[in-house]
């Protein structure tokens, strides 16, 4: 059984896919698996790394812009496409998948468009609210469509009736306790613990925003509070320093560069407060966490609102626009939440019902069905 899975550019596209590979890998031993992406993405380090054969095309995604920079790059892409297409059918050739699979990213386009062509079964996954324009297309043509969330469905024109799958989630967040991990991050029975994180680069507005917060609880301890201001943070680190933080600490407060044990801290977590990236969000929902998300305006489709409202719609979150970011704006809707526990209970309760912990499995059924005629 040959497998040919298609994704690149980020980890939201990536990861998923490594995690039903590696699912298929382990569960079916007669699978052979061939990654095809990009050279100059993170797919180049991260599916060697997790131990697959992995192949590249060159392509490229178009820019929404006039500038004579974007023109040029658009050209580019054009003559790419040709390219790419013929790389493809010549990976195709060679492989002889029995299915070929596509999680997003403007790569999967021409592999699974050379697949239909040559009628391999196919099937893709979208993991966000409102899809991409690659997927908008897939959609129209492969054998199967999987959705993260149902909201997705009515933006896409498929072949044949969709299958809402969720996203897989790393294992070790299923397994985490929230006893255990307010245990070994030292908080208090009777203390809420927020966490808080723009991703791992951090977002200079969160942490703009975030700033007079977590003074503020420094001083008053009226909850704990983790906040992470990403790798591109230095400059808050030195400003909580030279507020009397000491590596990072002060009071209920730390301060992290980087959040290396999201599992203890989102276990552990009362209140949830990032960006609405479909993986971060499939996290909080397999926890049972209340969140406040603050989706990135910077992304394609402004798909991250749409990922946030998928929430704030079955009362499982709250939503606050980076247009309307302030720390008073933000501090009263934490004190919102953390002031009515009834309240609290319900939104983490219909978060934790929006979650599909077996999404790994589900997907790799659908993979392995095609691949097997059915």
């Amino acid at each position: 059984m040959r497998i040919l899975f298609a994704t690149g550019g980020t980890a939201g596209h990536i990861n998923p896919a490594l995690a039903v590979a590696s699912y298929i890998r382990d569960n079916y031993k007669d699978a052979e698996i061939l990654f095809v992406g990009t050279a100059d993405h993170m797919e180049a380090r991260l599916v060697p790394n997790a131990g697959f054969d992995f192949k590249t095309i060159n392509i490229s995604g178009f820019r929404r812009s006039f500038s004579p920079k974007a023109i040029v790059h658009n050209v580019k892409t054009v003559c790419r496409l040709v390219t790419s297409k013929n790389q493809s059918k010549k990976i195709i050739k060679e492989f002889k998948p029995d299915v070929a699979v596509g999680f997003g990213g403007y790569v999967s386009g021409p592999v699974l468009q050379e697949a239909v062509s040559q009628k391999i079964p196919t099937c893709i996954h979208e993991q966000n609210a409102f899809p991409g324009i690659t997927n908008k297309t897939l959609a129209k043509e492969v054998d199967r469509v999987m959705l993260t969330v149902e909201d997705a469905g009515k933006h896409l024109e498929p072949k044949n009736p969709v299958t809402v799958t969720g996203l897989p989630v790393r294992g070790e967040l299923l397994r985490a306790n929230k006893d255990m991990a307010r245990a070994q991050l030292g908080i208090p029975d009777d203390k809420f613990l927020v966490l808080s994180f723009g991703g791992s680069l951090g977002a200079k507005p969160l942490n703009d925003a975030m700033y007079d917060i977590l003074l503020d609880s420094a001083e008053t301890g009226k909850y704990y509070h983790i906040h992470s201001v990403g790798t591109n943070g230095g400059e808050f680190l030195e400003k909580f320093e030279k507020e009397g933080f000491v590596n990072g600490r002060k009071g209920t407060v730390e301060v992290r560069q980087y959040i290396d044990n999201m599992d203890v801290c989102m276990a552990a977590a009362d209140v949830v407060i990032g960006r609405a990236g479909a993986s971060s969000l499939s996290e909080i929902e397999a926890m049972g966490k209340a969140s406040i998300l603050i989706p990135s305006p910077y992304v394609a489709e402004n798909h991250q609102y749409h990922n946030a409202m998928a929430l704030v719609n079955r009362g499982a979150g709250y939503v606050l626009e980076e247009k309307d970011l302030t720390s008073k704006a933000l501090a009263d809707m934490i004190d919102e939440l953390l002031s009515n526990k009834a309240q609290l209970r319900q939104v983490e309760e219909n978060a934790k019902n929006m979650s599909i912990t077996d999404a790994r499995e589900r997907i790799a059924s659908i993979i392995i069905s095609l691949a097997n005629g059915k």
